[in-house]
């Protein structure tokens, strides 16, 4: 069974820096692709960056240019570096791995972008 950890969440003012982790169990090529979500209260759920087995990358619109997605085979991590947050940052972040057709998912960890 995969296991996937968040950490790295917490209260940021507008136009700061968080770095989310995601921890697996597993050597993360063993996932066909990794995705972040995140949902804030209320809204749906929001595919926020995406990175295949092969390295490709992919952003929401609303966060390109300001997040980045990566990973660190080595450590079996990935990372979620979010610059420039807005209000509408505010959510729970989750990350998630697909690997034969299964879908895994963390606990998810708060980000709070707040004056």
């Amino acid at each position: 069974q995969v296991q996937l950890v968040e950490s790295g969440g917490g209260l940021v003012q507008p136009g700061g820096s968080l770095r989310l982790s995601c921890a697996a169990s597993e050597s993360i090529l063993s996932f066909n692709v990794m995705r972040w979500y995140r949902q804030a209260p209320g809204k749906e759920r929001e595919e926020v960056a995406i990175m295949t087995v092969g390295g490709t990358t992919y952003y929401g619109d609303s966060v390109k240019g300001r997040f980045t997605i990566s990973r660190d085979n080595a450590k079996n991590a990935m990372y979620l570096q979010m610059n420039s947050l807005k209000l509408e940052d505010t959510a729970t972040y989750y990350c998630s791995s697909v690997k034969q057709l299964n879908i895994y998912w963390g606990q998810g960890t708060q980000v709070t972008v707040s004056s």
